[in-house]
């Protein structure tokens, strides 16, 4: 039997807590409350700021703006967390921590450069700052569907093979990109979903 067709699931149907994604939503929910109490001078420190990268060069932004979350909205980090430890789990099993691990910052790094070099090349608004950890876990839905095709997911009542799952989910996020009013990053979601599948690609792991 192939090693991605073994169960990773706990004896009542959950995935298993593997360790870097329990250390990863151990951080983003310490960085949630820090933002609480900090306010919005936390969060403009190390969200993501394309003008910031560029011309102070907070580099750091690029990395820390993957643990920040709207405080405004607790749904922002629940889903995202939620969705780190359902398929998150799953990649940590079979890939090992660290791999599983580079990949996630692979994801959200790269992300995270593809929104300044939007910034640079559109000479859009280089103020707007993106939070999150979506591009890091759209990378990891991909590697989730790339691995686990045939998986069945259920959206809301209706079961999807992943693979078609994550064709929805990219072409959701396309099609909100073009929505400037949307308040949510989908060019992020599209970038982690790009260096997720050029990782993959690269080591023969994708089609």
């Amino acid at each position: 039997m192939s090693r991605y067709n073994r169960t990773s699931y706990s004896s009542i149907g959950f995935p298993r807590w593997t360790r870097a994604v329990k250390i990863l939503i151990i951080a983003c929910a310490i960085t949630f409350l820090v933002q609480l109490i900090a306010g919005r001078i936390f969060t403009d420190l190390f969200g993501l700021t394309p003008a910031d990268v560029i011309q102070r060069g907070y580099v750091w932004q690029l990395v820390s703006y993957i643990f920040l979350h709207d405080p405004r909205s607790i749904t922002h980090i629940l889903f995202n967390m939620l969705a780190l430890w359902m398929f998150g789990s799953e990649l940590e099993m079979v890939w090992g921590t660290r791999q599983f691990t580079k990949f996630f910052f692979i994801c959200g790094i790269g992300a995270g450069v593809l929104m300044v070099l939007l910034f640079l090349l559109t000479g859009g608004d280089s103020r707007v700052t993106t939070i999150g950890a979506s591009g890091a876990i759209y990378g990891v839905l991909l590697a989730y569907g790339v691995l686990f095709p045939d998986r069945i997911i259920y959206f809301l009542i209706f079961p999807i093979p992943a693979r078609y799952f994550v064709i929805m989910m990219g072409a959701i996020a396309f099609y909100s990109s073009f929505q400037a009013s949307s308040g949510v990053a989908h060019i992020a979601h599209l970038g982690g979903m790009a260096c997720g599948y050029i990782y993959l690609k690269t080591r023969g792991m994708a089609r």
